[in-house]
Parts: C-alpha cells; structure tokens; sequence
C-alpha cells in the first residue's frame, strides 16, 4: 500500500465552472495544513481511503485473496492491488502490487490474475509455493470473467476482438509523407457508445481458453454479438456456459440474454434458455446435475426481481426458488453438496447472503455486506465460499468503506480494518435510522448523519441527498460525501423513496411509467421529519443529487421553493432528447414510457424537468461529468441555459473526463465536486442556530 506523505497537497482538479450569478472562480488548491492535525474529514482524506473488494477464499476454506483499493495521490486514481489473509489468524500479507480478478485454482495452489502489462491487461498465474508469477496472455484486449477448468489446466476468459470499421465510400489516394485528417467514422449499429468506454471501437467480446502454463490462446465464439460472463465449466471440462444476446435482430434486444454451452472442441453452441427476458450468471452444480441461473420475464416495466432459477443438467425443467421472496437476488453460488446455494439479495436497504435450498427454503446468514464504492451510501457488496462452506464477504457500516469480513460456523467475524488508522484520528459524523411515513401511510426508510459535535436539540441546516437509479436503494453504509458534508457543518438525509429496490416489486414499479411522481412527496415527507426531530432548520434546507437524484433535484425546485440552493448532478432535464442520445438507445422509450417519443411526446414532457423550469426560483447548481453518455452532458447544458434564460442564479461544473459511472472515480474530482456543492450551498446559507464545522 503507498504511504501517503505529509506535505502539501494540491488537488489537480480542473473543475470548468460558467456561472450567471456572481462566479464561483476556479478551485484554489487546498491549503496547507494547520499545525495540529485536524479532526474534520477533509478532502484530501479520499486518499487515505482503502476499500476492500472481489473476496475469493480459497478452497479449502484457509487463505482468502481479495482486492484492496487505495487512493493514489501522485496518479489520482484509486489503484488495486491484492492481498492474501490467512483466516484462521487474520493476518494479511501483500500478494501482487497492482492486480484484479484473482481467482483460485481447484486445488488451491495457484491464482490467476489480470493485471497492467503495457497499454493494456493482461492474465497472469502466481505459484502459491514459490511465489512465482508468469504473464501467460498477450492480448489486445483486457481479460475478463476468470474461469479455471475443473482439472485445473486451461483458463477461460473473455475478451475483445476487434473488427474492421464501416465504410462508405473512400478517401482520395494519400500522397507519400502527407499528413491528412483522421478518416471518416461511419456509424451504423443500434448501440454505438457505451458510458465509460466511449464510442465504441469496432469488434466483440468472445470466449477463450488457454493452457494454465501458457501458451497460445484459443477463441471459441465468433459472430457479431458480445458474449459474456460469468463463465462456468462443466465437471468434465468438456463445455463452458456463458450469456449472451444472439441470433437475428440480437442489436436491438435490450434484456434478451440466454444462457448458452459451447463445447470447447467444436466450438459447437447449445441455447440453453429461450424465454422473453434475461437470463444469465449460469453455475453448474458441482456433480453437473443442475444448472443455476439469474433472470426475470420481461414484462417491459421499469423493475423487475431478478430470481434465483435451478434446472437440470441442460437447464430444462426450470423453477423459480425465489419467486416467493420478492427480492432480487444479485449473485448466486453452490454449495459443495450440491443440495442448496448461497445468495446475495438486498432487503431495507441492507445486503444479505442467505442459503437457499432446492426447495426454495431460505436461511439468512449475514446481514452487513457492503461495499462497491465510496462516495455514496448505496447497497453493494460481493462474496464467494469454499468447500467446507466458510464465506468470504465485503462489509461494514457507515463508519468506514468495507473491510473483509468471514463466516464459519454460523458466526461472522471481521478479518480486517483497513481505514482504522484515519478513522480514528477524524470526528466523523453518526448515522441513525430515522422512522418516515409517506402521506398515502408507506413506511420509507429514511438515514440521517448529524455534524460531528452537533449540540443536543440544536438545530442545522440540511442536506438531502437523494440516489439514483431510481431503481436502486441507499442504506447506512459509509459515503465520503456525506461526510464532507457534515464536516461542513451540514446534516444530511437519505432516503429510499417509491421506486427503491430492496422493498419488493410492487415498491419499485410504484413509478413504472410515472417518473417522478409520488417519490417527491416521500422525500418531502423525509425532510418534514427530520424538521419535526427538531434537527434540521427549516430555513435552511438544501437538496442534491446524482442520475436518478438529479432528475429528482431539478423536479423539486420546479414544485417548491422551500430549498435555499440545490445542487442537481448529472440530471436528465428532458425524457425526449435522453431518451435519443443516451448511451442505450432502445432502453428508456422501451421500459419508462408506454409509447416512442414521437407517438406521444407530451408524456415525455409532463415528466421532464424542464417542463417546470418556469417554476424554478431556487439558486441551482449543475454538475456533469465531460464524457457522461448514459444522461448525456446535452441534458445539464440544456437546464443551465434554461435557467440562465429564466433569470435564475446557476453555475454549471464540468467534471473533465469524467463518465456517468465515474464522476466521483478521481479522488481529487470526487473531492473536488463535494467542495463545489458545498461552497454553493454557503452561498446561500442562513444564519443558524447550529453547530459549525468541526473544530481542529
């Protein structure tokens, strides 16, 4: 892990702010540090965070390798590397210095890997015995979906293939020596960019398998689909099972995916499931007897519960065994006796892993699985098991990114405390649960974080902080955001309002084809709550948001003034114009609304943001990353001129290069866009009866 060194520090955040009211200048860098340490949770503190990732125990229940990642202060990035525990001591040693994916091989005495080699990744395989590593691939592509063969000699993985580029017509013959324009790009398929990756170069991703030792590759499906993983072997080695979109038409599916065994000789491909809906994360049983897999019917509604299905041995005769839980499960492993699996599901806003047994009989096992990210308070987390069915899992609270925790013996156990250390030298702000009731008498769960120091009965400003999706859910687990702000002197709610995940279908679909609609008046009632416990200052009440949070941000200040700033991330400000450019282009007009934006463009409109911009008289902020394609950057600059044209106070912040997915995956920009909300919010912040930032 690199040391973080004590000296000045200078975020190189190059944050493009245009503003109609009085400017918010270029970031100045942070200044040097007091004397004392300080207590307050501070921006440069994203460096110092460490999150656990990717768990994988080993067979036989003895070592677990997972990823750790870790900011990087000279590169501003979050690097991963891994690192190996021994469970029964808890004692953790550094395995490789940059690495991701590792994954055990079926006797337990090697892992594969992947990690940078040149522009690119690469797989690689370390001898547990010897400590040795050999680089065994040397792919244009990243590796991805790491699957060991059950003999332990030959590695499947996926990677990309790259294709040649759309013509029409061709430029004049180029003089020897000349230096011309780049040619011309030609687009023609249905999904021509993807958020994070960009306009997408031409080619698909494929299966491949290669020699444990090394060796050359071998590609196993072609075609012009993308297949993908995770991968699972048959017990003899004989055939692997994927997921993927294919056949006639495959480019304009958006959730068609079947499950799909290639013989690894022939290359010959068997569909497995062919229903309306996706179906994918096939796992064979151990003996081969029976397939496990995720899917839904597609009933082209805004959410579904992804269920946990069990088959035989080719997937015939299928059944639900989580039709009855109303849950949607997120990943699903066998246990060694072949007889039930272990599931992931969220519920309330926590993550749990249960065991679940052919019978559809579910036992709850843990409850604190976390993880995923950082900056936000959501639902994540991942896990594996060994054979003697010891489970390997991300969790924690909201006290700190999740750490490595086990279960054996129907106990949990902690094995690491990776932010102990700055945790303990920081006042970091408490989180409780606090009860909320919709005005139609819906409980919503509702989280509150109060300022570090707060004096009992003393009344702050707040912030709501509102998530996206908006099929997705919050719970208390930690978020740098939240701290941030509550270091500044804010309390901060959260909320999971109708149309969160982890209360059942029904919940969700609350706001199937009706976004936003009743979700305001939750979130109203959140905030009448918190005033009512006599925290928040109801002359001083601020709201934010990402994605989903930010359509709901800008559809807040349309309806009421109540808000002294806002501050929407990465909105979409209207349905047609969205629903055109984003990055999946068949999604939004197929499952948000009932008809294509031509046939009924006022839908659209009665439920964009922008139909109330009329409305809007509180101070608003917006936030974009400069390369979003999923609520594409068109969307923010179309409300920031909106508002300017409406007289409205605004700014509009650029974050440079940063993705939907990833506006927070730089430190310094994570940093950075907490500082900017929060310095817009001082703007316009009253005088309060409350406590203050925190004191050094």
């Amino acid at each position: 892990m690199r040391t973080i060194r004590r000296h000045r520090l200078r975020l190189p955040l190059a944050l493009m702010l245009l503003a109609a009211t009085p400017a918010i200048a270029q970031q100045q860098p942070i200044q040097p540090a007091a004397a004392a340490p300080s207590r307050s949770f501070t921006g440069s503190d994203l460096f110092g965070l460490s999150i656990a990732a990717d768990p994988q125990i080993s067979p036989d229940g003895r070592s677990i390798v997972y990823v750790r990642r870790s900011g990087d202060i000279m590169t501003d990035r979050m690097q991963s590397s891994l690192w190996l525990i021994d469970v029964a001591s808890g004692r953790q040693s550094p395995l490789v210095a940059q690495g991701s994916s590792p994954r055990w091989s079926p006797d337990g005495t090697r892992i594969a890997y992947a990690a940078p080699d040149g522009g690119g990744s690469q797989l690689f395989v370390r001898w547990m015995a010897t400590g040795a590593s050999a680089r065994i691939t040397s792919l244009p592509g990243d590796p991805q979906a790491l699957a060991w063969s059950p003999d332990g000699t030959r590695l499947a993985y996926v990677a990309t293939v790259a294709g040649q580029p759309t013509t029409l017509g061709a430029a004049p013959p180029k003089p020897e020596g000349a230096k011309w324009a780049e040619p011309l790009t030609v687009i023609d398929r249905v999904n021509y960019r993807s958020d994070g990756p960009g306009y997408l170069k031409p080619g698909y991703d494929h299966l491949f398998v290669i020699a444990a030792d090394g060796g050359a590759a071998r590609q196993l499906t072609f075609g012009s689909f993308d297949d993908g993983g995770p991968l699972s072997w048959t017990p003899d080695g004989r055939a692997i099972l994927f997921s993927a979109i294919r056949g006639p038409e495959a480019d304009r599916q958006v959730m068609n995916s079947d499950v799909i065994a290639v013989d690894v000789t022939t290359g010959a491909l068997k569909t497995l499931t062919t229903r309306d809906g996706p179906d994918g994360a096939p796992r064979l049983s151990p003996d081969g007897s029976k397939i496990a897999w995720l899917g839904f019917d597609d009933k082209r509604r805004s959410y579904e519960n992804s269920q946990l299905y069990v088959g035989d041995g080719a997937a015939a005769n299928p059944r639900s065994l989580t039709g009855g839980l109303d849950r949607s499960i997120e990943d699903a492993q066998w246990a060694a006796d072949g007889r039930s699996l272990y599931a992931s599901y969220d519920d309330h806003g926590l993550r749990h892993i249960a065991r679940i047994g052919l019978d559809g009989r579910l036992t709850s096992l843990v409850d604190n699985v976390a993880g995923g990210g950082i900056d936000r308070p959501y639902t994540g987390g991942e896990f594996s098991v060994s054979r003697n069915g010891t489970v390997a899992y991300t969790g924690g609270d909201a006290s700190a990114p999740a750490d490595i925790w086990v279960l054996a013996n129907g106990k949990s156990r902690r094995l690491t405390t990776l932010n102990a250390v700055l945790t303990g030298s920081k006042a970091l702000a408490q989180v409780r649960k606090i009860a909320v009731t919709a005005p139609d008498g819906r409980p919503i769960d509702a989280w509150l974080a109060t300022p570090p120091g707060m004096p009992a009965g003393q009344r702050v400003p707040l912030i709501l902080e509102i998530h996206g999706g908006p099929n997705s859910a919050y719970g208390p687990s930690f978020s740098s955001d939240v701290q941030l702000y509550a270091a500044a002197g804010y309390a901060v709610l959260w909320t999971n309002p109708r149309g969160s995940t982890s209360y059942g279908a029904e919940f969700a679909n609350l706001i199937d084809k009706n976004y936003p609609s009743a979700d305001y008046d939750d979130l109203m009632a959140a905030v009448d709550a918190t005033v009512a416990a006599g925290v928040a200052d109801p002359d001083n009440l601020f709201v934010t948001g990402g994605s989903g949070g930010g359509v709901l941000t800008a559809w807040i200040v349309g309806k009421t003034n109540r808000f002294k700033a806002a501050a929407t991330q990465k909105p979409v400000i209207n349905w047609i114009s969205e629903a055109l450019t984003m990055d999946n282009t068949l999604f939004t007009s197929r499952y948000w609304f009932a008809k294509l934006p031509w046939q009924d463009p006022m839908s659209y409109w009665q439920r964009s943001p922008l139909s109330l911009v009329g409305n809007v008289k509180t101070p608003t902020l917006v936030v974009v990353g400069s390369d979003d394609y999923r609520t594409p950057v068109s969307e923010s600059e179309q409300y920031y001129a909106a508002l300017q044209i409406a007289g409205v106070p605004t700014a509009l912040v650029k974050v440079p290069g940063a993705s939907h997915g990833g506006l927070a995956a730089r430190p310094s920009q994570s940093a950075g866009k907490a500082a900017a909300i929060i310095a817009w919010f001082d703007r316009y912040r009253g005088a309060s009866g409350g406590a203050g930032r925190t004191a050094p």
